[in-house]
């Protein structure tokens, strides 16, 4: 059961909660109420605000329709006066630009240019809109004129700042591109940077605007003009400087090739420096004309259009290019009018061009490039040329070794070295320089049959250029061969000559000794042995055989000495008067034969310091041994009253005698 007091308080919390939520509730009505009035009210509202915004929309849409074609009307007019204003402003354009076009784009090229476009629209509207205008007359006389002041203009532009280019630069871009080290382009500035932005914007405007390509050739023929004079200024440097400052490196000798041992300057037989100085200038001047010429390229494309730079390059470097070709070919015939002279030393001239021609051929072909068939060819053509006038003169040279006259006013006195072996080893000393270009000349003419070197078809192409190095070193090595085979017979034949037999030994011996020392001092002896083994030892045995042959010439000394039936003598036995004569007879024997030789072969030569000391030393041995005997067992024996007629010499002065042999101060 429920305590009292509990109940009535509970009674209390229930009673104040069901108050407050009739206070709630109350609350909510009223609320509910206001709410409904709220929204009657503001439906009156909007039922208002929606009759007055329709009462203005009907007021408001006439007058914006009557707006709208007010201001229609107004931008019509407005288009109206400014395409009135744009066609007046053609009538306009002659007057405004007349002054200027008169005047000329000097100076203001950029200001002449935007007349010329004013000038350009106002001929195309009068065209186009009312062509029996006399103004369209008026302004098409003003663009004929501005056009060709433009193209006066790009003329005397180009005139005025195309110089040639120096020789000292032209050297310097070609030793830059040489030096493999370097790390400095040369770099030629042709034209002012300001003045080939004008050319530039000229050019385009004519291609664009002018249609006219006739400035193209006046570029050509005043770019190729320069190009030509600096080359020919280049040459003129050489002139002028061959005799006082020496002769200067060509490119070919600079270059680092296997087949160019140094930079030593090329000797040749017979010839002067100034010749050297002509062939280094041609080399320099074909140097300088791809150089240059790439130059010209490059300026070419930023101021000639695209589709016309390789017809226009090919019509600026023609004149240039003609003139090397001139030249080279110039030069060959001068090779080919020697060769009819027998001169073949002539050919050395080719060698050195014709290496550099095959050194440049790679770039003249890029320069090249793009250019008609017929400028291409020139260069292979000029090749062609030089290698089929080198390999007919290198034949020819074999043949004059092999068939040159025994004459007897030709040979030397005194049993030196002939001329003919002089300039034979000279002469395939120079091919040292040139080995490839030298072999490819003999692979061009496919000599190999005639040689009779046996072919490996790999080593077979369509071209010489397809022989491999190895058949070309030996193609070479063969011709050598083949040369000293010549000579080798030629000399003795010319030996012959000589009605004194040891004097012919002795000019064999000088000739043989000469050659194996040139072929020793040089790259030639290894050139030999690839087709000849120990040519050393070959010539070493010649040299031999023709020592002993000259030692048989003092027989009519030694003999008298040596020989048997001497009388034999026995002290204090009297010899009879047979072994007195005898005895007089080999002491007069001796004596008149060493005299006689000594005084004949005094006057005669051996150049070669060692082999001249070999041979007076074998003479010595030889004559003073025999001579010591037959002295030592006669000197006293009493077979005559008058000793010193016979007995005329010591051993020492024998020796002494010998010792001057080959000696004409003696």
């Amino acid at each position: 059961m429920i305590p009292t007091e509990d109940a009535s308080a509970r009674k209390r919390d229930i009673e104040e909660k069901l108050r407050q939520e009739q206070e709630t509730l109350s609350f909510i009505r009223e609320s509910l109420e206001k709410s409904d009035q709220l929204t009657k009210n503001m439906v009156s509202i909007l039922s208002s605000f929606e009759s007055r915004l329709m009462q203005l929309e009907n007021s408001i849409i006439p007058v914006h329709k009557q707006t709208e074609n007010l201001q229609r009307l107004q931008d019509n007019v407005d288009k109206t006066l400014s395409c009135l204003d744009h066609v007046i402003s053609y009538y306009h354009v002659a007057k405004d630009t007349e002054k200027i076009i008169k005047e000329g784009p000097a100076g203001r090229l950029e200001e002449y240019l935007n007349c010329m476009a004013k000038i350009q629209k106002a001929v195309e509207y009068f065209q186009d809109n009312n062509p029996d205008s006399p103004e369209l007359n008026r302004v098409k006389f003003l663009f004929e004129k501005g056009k060709e002041s433009l193209e006066s203009e790009f003329r005397n532009l180009l005139t005025r700042n195309s110089k040639p280019v120096p020789p000292v630069v032209i050297l310097d871009l070609i030793a830059a591109d040489e030096e493999i080290e370097t790390t400095d382009e040369v770099l030629l500035e042709h034209l002012p940077e300001n003045i080939l932005q004008d050319l530039i914007c000229i050019s385009g405007w004519l291609v664009d605007y002018g249609r006219n390509l006739d400035f193209m050739n006046v570029y050509y023929q005043i770019r190729s003009n320069q190009l030509d004079r600096s080359i020919k200024g280049l040459k003129e440097h050489f002139r002028k400087n061959s005799s006082s400052s020496g002769i200067l490196y060509s490119p070919a000798m600079q270059n680092k090739r296997k087949d160019t041992p140094s930079k030593k300057a090329i000797k040749r037989p017979g010839k002067e420096d100034i010749m050297d100085s002509e062939i280094d200038s041609y080399i320099h001047c074909i140097s300088a004309f791809v150089k240059l010429a790439q130059s010209e390229y490059q300026l070419l494309t930023e101021i000639i259009p695209e589709h016309h730079q390789k017809r226009t390059f090919d019509s600026l470097i023609q004149e240039a290019l003609d003139s090397l070709m001139v030249e080279g070919e110039n030069i060959v015939s001068t090779a080919r009018r020697a060769i009819m002279r027998h001169d073949y030393s002539a050919v050395l001239n080719i060698f050195p061009i014709l290496k550099h021609l095959k050194l440049m051929k790679q770039e003249f072909d890029q320069v090249l490039q793009g250019t008609a068939a017929s400028t291409k060819n020139k260069l292979p053509v000029l090749i062609t040329s030089m290698e089929t006038t080198g390999a007919k003169a290198l034949e020819e040279f074999a043949d004059s070794i092999k068939n040159d006259p025994d004459k007897e006013y030709n040979m030397p006195k005194d049993g030196t070295v002939h001329e003919l072996t002089s300039n034979a080893i000279l002469f395939l000393q120079q091919l040292l320089y040139f080995q490839e270009t030298a072999s490819a000349m003999l692979a061009s003419q496919v000599l190999g049959d005639t040689y009779h070197i046996p072919l490996d078809p790999r080593e077979i192409g369509t071209s010489s250029s397809s022989y491999n190095s190895e058949f070309n070193r030996r193609l070479l090595s063969n011709y050598i061969c083949k040369i000293l085979g010549n000579l080798q017979l030629n000399l003795h034949s010319k030996a012959k000559v000589y009605e004194d037999t040891a004097l012919g030994a002795v000019f064999l011996l000088n000739n043989f000794n000469y050659i194996l020392k040139s072929l020793e001092k040089s790259e030639l002896i290894q050139l030999v042995a690839v087709s000849q083994k120990h040519p050393d030892k070959a010539y070493k045995s010649h040299i031999e055989e023709q020592l002993q042959t000259y030692q048989r010439s003092w027989l009519k000394v030694t003999t008298p000495l040596t020989e048997g039936n001497l009388p034999a003598f026995q002290p204090g036995t009297k010899l009879k008067d047979k072994e007195r004569q005898a005895i007089k007879d080999r002491f007069k024997a001796f004596n008149d034969g060493l005299e006689e030789l000594c005084k004949i072969q005094k006057s005669w030569a051996i150049p070669d310091k060692e082999q001249r000391d070999k041979i007076r030393r074998a003479q010595k041995e030889n004559v003073t041994v025999a001579y010591r005997v037959f002295w030592q067992r006669y000197s006293n024996v009493p077979f005559t009253k008058n000793v010193e007629k016979y007995i005329k010499y010591r051993v020492e002065q024998v020796e002494e005698m010998i010792e001057k042999l080959f000696d004409t101060s003696a």
